[in-house]
């Protein structure tokens, strides 16, 4: 993995050659994306991240609590896995043929892009095909990018964002620092001749740490050190102190490399967002009286600041109530166009997180285990034995919290706790899924019906956009206008919809080798047309019997 291949062209994926276990996971996870989703259609996406709706009763409520911790979270998550699958697929029938894959690779993002930039404007603004190109290119960083020209890029980016409204490249540098980082976890094998030959990134994890936990225990003897930085340094100082003692362990076994790189990536994400929660719940702020004019008004400035904030954010959902359920396409285009470049500026902090998806799925494949998944139920066995109930488990505990915000709390709602655990979760309730959708597919019972979602699945780039299609006619003001419909309704329409979907990819599977879209995307990537039409064999057959 540490060098691109280079050679002849690389040509699309045969049918016979392909994984069902990923084209089954892949239908079930378009289901989940369904469930997820409609309620977007049906609620601002301003409003994202704001957890359950309120007021909601009956089966209304549970429908919704389902979905909200049993469902959101963990099918986009299953997706990027899928995502960094797909990649190892690729990867490896282009190194198992000698041909290249870089630059057919680098087609297939740039194509992603634009279908996700035009389904984000003219579809769903809730469109994730952005942050996966974005995600993939940040994956090429990591596993081929050059220290120089990595370095060049972040000096170039740092010094862009000194010019007037370029601010924005102060944030890809950061990404691009981390990008570099993961790098060198992953590709690195510089080691300290001294302490036993530990890796270089492990020795300077725990140094780093080290330092931060000390300064942390030392602010709670400095007067007037803010209360976030008393808690969070330390916090801080603690996980980057075991990322470098996990590191000098387990650092040796390449091949592991990249699924351990993964979820500490995403553990240390979340870890240290539930502990801020925690720290906001458990400690709230008391804010002590001013005695000073200067800090009565610094107090009344943070606090306008705050409300302007919050009024801020109630007005786009308003602006976008009011657009999505009686405006013209017309309005709805200009007000997604209008965001969407504040939309995409936080596309490389997602890619952060994304990239420990895809070197998860990645491993998966690279490792052998997708491709021989009948010899691996085992181990999948055990993923869903423990990943489900330990990965919704977070999420249900963390309901019993909050499973909505208060506005003005300054997380002392324990909404950003409960939203912490819920996403430390979501990832080991992900991988339990995966393992549980091929544990019915390889069984011997009627479950293994399950393999009904292959095409479905095969079809998921021409599903997904199909879905938002149908949605955004039904529900948006400027189609059928049913905006705001209950739960329990939205539920109906995900069911029909999903059916007629699998029903429909079967019916055009049986004479196309590829779904609309995919065609279209392979044609990109391959830079060729390959066939559409499935030939006859029945002439064929008729003609040999006669020869």
């Amino acid at each position: 993995m540490d060098k691109p291949v280079a050679a002849a062209a690389l040509t699309p994926v045969a049918s016979n050659e392909r994984i069902q276990s990923l084209d089954v996971v892949r239908g079930f996870a378009l289901i989940g994306i369904l469930m997820m989703n409609v309620e977007f259609f049906n609620r601002a996406i301003a409003s994202l991240g704001t957890g359950m709706q309120e007021g909601l009763t009956g089966a209304n409520l549970w429908i919704s609590y389902f979905v909200q911790y049993f469902v959101t979270g963990k099918f986009w998550t299953i997706f990027s896995l899928l995502f960094g699958m797909g990649f190892a697929v690729m990867l490896t029938r282009a190194e198992r043929a000698e041909r290249g894959f870089l630059v057919p690779y680098m087609r297939r993002i740039a194509a992603l892009a634009v279908f996700g930039v035009l389904h984000h404007i003219f579809l769903f603004g809730g469109d994730i095909l952005v942050s996966y190109a974005v995600g993939a290119s940040a994956l090429l960083i990591v596993l081929y990018g050059r220290a120089k020209w990595i370095l060049l890029a972040l000096i170039l980016c740092i010094g862009g964002g000194f010019i007037p409204g370029m601010n924005w490249l102060f944030g890809m540098a950061g990404g691009l620092a981390f990008f570099g980082l993961a790098a060198w976890w992953l590709r690195g094998e510089q080691r300290l001749k001294r302490f036993g030959r530990p890796p270089v990134i492990a020795f300077i994890l725990m140094l780093v740490g080290a330092i931060v936990l000390l300064a942390g225990v030392a602010c709670w003897f400095v007067p007037d050190t803010p209360r976030e930085a008393r808690f969070a340094m330390p916090v801080l100082g603690f996980a980057l102190t075991v990322l470098g003692m996990l590191t000098k362990r387990y650092h040796a076994d390449k091949p592991a490399r990249p699924w351990r790189l993964g979820v500490g990536i995403y553990c240390f994400m979340f870890f240290m967002a539930a502990a801020a929660g925690a720290t906001q719940y458990y400690f709230p702020q008391q804010d002590k009286p001013a005695v000073t004019q200067e800090a009565i008004k610094k107090q009344k400035e943070v606090e306008a600041e705050r409300a302007k904030m919050r009024k801020e954010r109630e007005q786009r959902i308003e602006e976008e109530t009011a657009v999505m359920s009686k405006g013209s396409y017309r309005d709805v285009v200009a007000m997604r166009a209008g965001r969407f470049a504040e939309h995409v500026q936080g596309e490389v902090g997602f890619a952060t997180i994304l990239i420990g998806m895809f070197l998860i799925g990645t491993w998966f494949v690279r490792a052998g285990i997708m491709e021989n998944a009948r010899q691996h139920l085992p181990l999948f066995r055990k993923l869903a034995l423990f990943g489900i109930p330990i990965g919704v488990g977070m999420g249900l505990i963390g309901s019993t919290i909050a499973m909505h915000p208060i506005p003005g709390s300054r997380g002392a709602d324990g909404w950003q706790f409960a939203s912490g655990l819920q996403m430390l979760g979501n990832l080991p309730a992900s991988i339990g899924y995966v393992s549980l959708v091929i544990l019915m597919l390889y069984s011997a019972s009627p479950l293994n019906k399950i393999s009904v979602l292959a095409p479905f699945g095969r079809m998921a780039l021409t599903n997904y956009l199909t879905q938002s299609l149908v949605a955004s006619t039904f529900f948006f003001g400027y189609g059928f206008g049913n905006w705001g419909i209950s739960r329990v309704d939205q539920m109906l329409f995900v069911v029909v919809l999903a059916a007629l979907q699998i029903v429909f990819s079967h019916l055009w599977l049986a004479r196309f080798r590829y779904g609309p879209m995919e065609w279209l995307w392979r044609a990109v990537t391959y830079w060729t047309i390959p066939p559409m039409r499935i030939k006859a064999q029945a002439p064929v057959a008729a003609a040999a019997t006669a020869a």
